[in-house]
């Protein structure tokens, strides 16, 4: 087993979207190209205790909570985002994430908040997920499994996909640090051969233009997974809204853009 990292509250103590999810943004294309070359120009990697692979993380229940606020990610029970899906061939897909107040307690023992996930097509249901997340006490906000359930013609055929951390080897990993950096990596989640999404903070000062407005100072990151080598997807978080656009540049051609949020404060 590897060496536990220090974990006393930087920036998280004890030891995720499911981000699968485009708009116009400064430089997406010259970036992307540089980025597969070898990284952002000036950008330096951050060393911080995030779990990056396979390594276990042994949380402690006591220092997360289900009100999360994360800037770049505030899950507010009623929070709903409408996002628009297209794929390479312009089929169109409606995603419809709504954070809700019910509460689950993971396997590793972490109370989360429960985000319900609706995805279909026409009407029809494709998919419905329940993605379980929490908040550590430095303000990581940590992916800790989902219960997915996939349709066809209105019938469930396939739960691949769902995992709980704590259960048959499977790790919770942070969809959205407290301090994002550029350089800064880190697992999203990890269930040897069915999830290991990773990501790589890009730059906090790009923009975006979605059905939903345009968006300045976003969080752009470079996620991976090994399981999948030749896809490449980058995703835009907006400060106070959260996902905004996500756009597969490898290994695909999707894109899915934010149509609207409700719940929102001002202010």
């Amino acid at each position: 087993m590897p060496p536990q990292p220090d974990l006393s509250g930087r920036p998280y103590r004890g030891s995720m979207p499911n981000t699968r999810r485009h708009a116009t943004l400064s430089g997406v294309a010259a970036l992307a190209v540089a980025l597969t070359a070898g990284g952002a120009a000036g950008a330096q990697p951050m060393t911080a205790p995030l779990p990056t692979g396979s390594e276990p993380v042994v949380l402690d229940p006591a220092d997360f909570t289900t009100r999360i606020t994360n800037p770049y990610w505030p899950m507010r029970p009623g929070d709903r985002w409408v996002s628009r899906e297209t794929g390479a061939d312009g089929a169109r897909q409606r995603v419809i994430v709504t954070v809700t107040r019910r509460t689950k307690v993971i396997a590793n023992g972490v109370t989360a908040r429960v985000v319900h996930d609706v995805v279909s097509r026409r009407g029809r249901l494709l998919e419905v997920t329940d993605d379980w997340y929490a908040q550590d006490g430095a303000g990581n906000v940590w992916y800790l499994g989902e219960d997915t359930v996939e349709y066809r013609r209105g019938k469930p055929v396939s739960r691949e996909g769902s995992f709980e951390a704590g259960v048959d080897g499977a790790q919770a990993g942070v969809v959205m640090p407290a301090r994002p950096r550029p350089g800064l990596r880190y697992r999203q989640e990890y269930y040897a051969g069915h999830a290991e999404d990773r990501a790589r903070i890009v730059s906090l000062h790009e923009q975006a233009q979605t059905p939903a407005g345009h968006y300045t100072n976003v969080l752009m990151t470079r996620e991976t997974n090994p399981l999948e080598p030749r896809v490449l997807e980058f995703k835009f978080y907006a400060r106070g809204v959260g996902a905004v656009l996500a756009v597969t540049v490898s290994g695909g051609a999707e894109r899915e853009e934010l149509v609207r949020k409700t719940g929102v404060r001002s202010g």
